[in-house]
C-alpha cells in the first residue's frame, strides 16, 4: 500500500463502460465514499497486460472501526424492518445488477482475467443469490414447541445475529460477496465486507448499485486495503458477531484463532482438492467433456476444480486421448477476446506454484501429454496442460492446484479409488462419472465430501447448501442453512396460568 491516491485510470478498455460511475476507487463506509488517511491507496492491474486499472483507497484500522460503527448504528433500524421491506430493496439490487451485467462483467474480466463469457455468467450467478435470499428472508418462521410445563406457551424464533464481517477472494469477486451478503442482509444483519486487493472493483461496483437500490447508510460497507490490517481489526471487534470467509485453509485457521477471543460465529469455505472418478462403464466422450468443465473453468483457479482425475484402467488410454484432444483445442488469451477459454493466472506466485507442481510430478515419473509451458500471450499465461501416469505422492495429487493443469492416474477397483479419493485433509466437492445407479448411490455415501456431483459439473446455486467437510470449511452458504448461519435462536416461555 502506498500513500499515492489519485482518481486516475489508465486502461483503454475502461472507455467501454456504459456507466462510468460503476468504476469506484473509494471505499464505501456509512453511505459515504471515502479515501484512505493521507491519501493511502494501492494499484489494481489487469493480469493479462499488467496495465493499471485504478488506484483504490487503502483504509486503515481506525477507518475499519468506523465502518463497524456505521454497521452497528444501522443495525437496529434494518433489523426491525419487515422482511418484505428488506426483500423489496434486495430485489431492486438484483435487478440493477442484471441491468448492469455488461459493465460488471467487463470490470471483472479486467481485474481478474477470466474470459468475458465466464464473467457474465458470474454476474448472473451473483445476482441469483440476492433474488433467492430476498424471498428466503420472508420464511424465517417461528416454531411452536409443545409445552412440557403446565400453564406455559413456548415459542422459538430466529433473530438477526448482528453485524457480519465478510472476507472474499479474487477468483469469484462478485458471487462470493453476494452469496454471503445477501443471506446476512435478508436475515436483518448489517455487513462490513473486505474484498481481495487484487479484485476490489467488482465489490465497489456492487456497493454503488446497492446504494441506488436503497440500501440504507451503514447497512452494507466495503472496506478496501491491506487484509491483515482490516481483517485483524474486524476479528478483534466484539460488535462483529460473525465472520464469513472464503479463501485458503491456512488463512481460515488464522481468522478462527483471532475470532476466538470474541466467540464469533464462523462460516468458512476453505481449500478444496476435488477428485474426479471415471468408471469403465462411463461414456468416454461425455467423461472427457465433464473433465474439461470441472478442471479448466476460471483457468483452473477454482476451489471446485477437479485436481485429481482417477480413471478405471480399461478406459484409461481412450479417456486420455479424448481429454488431451479437448485440452489442445482450448484457446489461451486475454479475457476480452471472446474466443478465449483460458485467461491469465492472477499473479506470479500462482504461476510459480503451478510450475513447482509440474516439475515435481515429472521428476516422480509423470508424463507430459499436452502443454506444460508459459504461453506467448503474456507472463501470467500458462498453456493448458495434461499430466498422465501421475503418482499419488506427487505434490499435485496432495495440494490444491490453482491453475490449468490436469493430473490423470489409473485405478483398478471401487474400494481402492474411494480410499485414495478420501486420503486428503480436504472435503469440498467430488465428481463421479458412472452409468451404474447402484454405484452412484454407493459413491455418494462413501466419499467424504460436502458435495458430490454425479455425471455433471454444475451443481451450485442459491437453493443448495454449499460447503465442505474436514478442513474445507465450517457451515454452509446458500439454501436456508446459509441464512440460518446469520441468526440466533431465541426461546420464549410465556406464562398462561390464570
Amino acid at each position: 500500500m502506498t500513500a499515492v491516491f489519485a482518481r486516475t485510470t489508465f486502461h483503454d478498455a475502461l472507455a467501454r463502460l456504459a456507466d462510468p460511475h460503476l468504476l469506484r476507487e473509494l471505499a464505501y463506509v456509512g453511505g459515504r465514499w471515502i479515501a484512505g488517511h493521507d491519501g493511502a491507496g494501492f494499484k489494481v492491474t489487469d493480469p493479462a497486460s499488467s496495465a493499471t486499472l485504478a488506484w483504490v483507497a487503502a483504509l486503515d484500522a481506525e477507518q475499519t472501526g468506523e465502518a463497524i460503527s456505521a454497521a452497528s448504528d444501522a443495525l437496529p433500524a434494518w433489523r426491525s424492518m419487515l422482511p418484505q421491506q428488506r426483500a423489496a430493496i434486495l430485489r431492486k439490487w438484483h435487478d440493477l445488477i442484471l441491468e448492469a451485467r455488461a459493465d460488471l462483467a467487463l470490470l471483472m474480466t479486467l481485474e481478474q482475467g477470466k474470459p468475458l463469457a465466464e464473467s457474465s455468467a458470474e454476474i448472473d450467478y451473483a445476482a441469483s443469490f440476492i433474488e433467492w435470499y430476498a424471498e428466503e428472508g420472508k420464511r424465517l418462521n417461528a416454531e411452536s414447541v409443545t409445552s412440557h410445563l403446565p400453564g406455559a406457551e413456548m415459542i422459538v424464533r430466529r433473530e438477526a445475529l448482528g453485524v457480519v464481517g465478510i472476507v472474499t477472494p479474487w477468483n469469484f469477486p462478485s458471487a462470493m460477496i453476494t452469496r454471503k451478503a445477501a443471506a446476512a442482509l435478508a436475515a436483518g444483519c448489517t455487513v462490513v465486507a473486505h474484498p481481495s486487493s487484487e479484485t476490489p472493483l467488482s465489490a465497489l461496483a456492487l456497493a454503488e448499485l446497492g446504494e441506488r437500490a436503497g440500501l440504507p447508510s451503514g447497512v452494507f460497507n466495503v472496506v478496501t486495503g491491506d487484509a491483515a490490517t482490516i481483517v485483524g481489526r474486524m476479528n478483534a471487534d466484539a460488535r462483529i458477531r460473525a465472520m464469513s470467509f472464503t479463501g485458503s485453509t491456512e488463512i481460515g485457521k488464522l481468522i478462527a484463532s483471532q475470532c476466538a477471543r470474541t466467540m464469533k460465529r464462523l462460516v468458512m469455505e476453505l481449500g478444496g482438492h476435488a477428485p474426479l472418478i471415471v468408471f469403465a462403464d462411463a461414456d468416454v466422450e461425455k467423461a472427457a467433456d465433464i473433465a474439461i468443465a470441472a478442471k479448466f473453468a476460471t483457468s483452473g483457479q477454482d476451489c471446485l476444480a477437479a485436481n485429481r482425475i482417477y480413471v478405471e484402467r480399461p478406459i484409461l488410454r481412450a479417456f486420455e486421448e479424448a481429454f488431451a484432444a479437448r485440452i489442445a483445442r482450448l484457446k489461451v488469451g486475454t479475457g476480452l477476446d471472446r474466443d478465449s477459454a483460458i485467461g491469465p493466472l492472477m499473479h506470479e506466485r500462482a504461476i510459480a506454484k503451478v510450475e513447482e507442481q509440474l516439475a515435481d510430478a515429472l521428476r516422480l515419473g509423470a508424463k507430459l501429454a499436452v502443454g506444460g509451458q508459459r504461453h506467448l500471450a503474456g507472463s501470467l499465461f500458462l498453456e493448458p496442460t495434461l499430466l498422465i501416469d501421475v503418482p499419488d505422492e506427487a505434490l499435485i495429487m496432495r495440494e490444491e492446484t490453482f491453475g490449468p493443469v490436469a493430473a490423470v492416474t489409473a485405478f483398478d477397483d471401487e474400494d481402492e479409488v474411494i480410499a485414495r479419493a478420501n486420503d486428503t485433509e480436504y472435503g469440498l466437492v467430488a465428481y463421479v462419472v458412472t452409468a451404474s445407479g447402484a454405484r452412484q448411490m454407493r459413491l455418494g455415501r462413501a466419499l467424504e465430501y460436502g458435495m458430490v456431483a454425479i455425471n455433471r459439473v454444475k451443481i451450485t446455486g442459491g437453493p443448495i447448501p454449499f460447503g465442505g467437510w474436514k478442513q474445507s470449511g465450517l457451515g454452509r452458504e446458500g439454501s436456508r442453512h446459509g441464512i440460518e448461519a446469520f441468526t440466533e435462536l431465541k426461546y420464549l416461555c410465556i406464562d398462561t396460568a390464570a
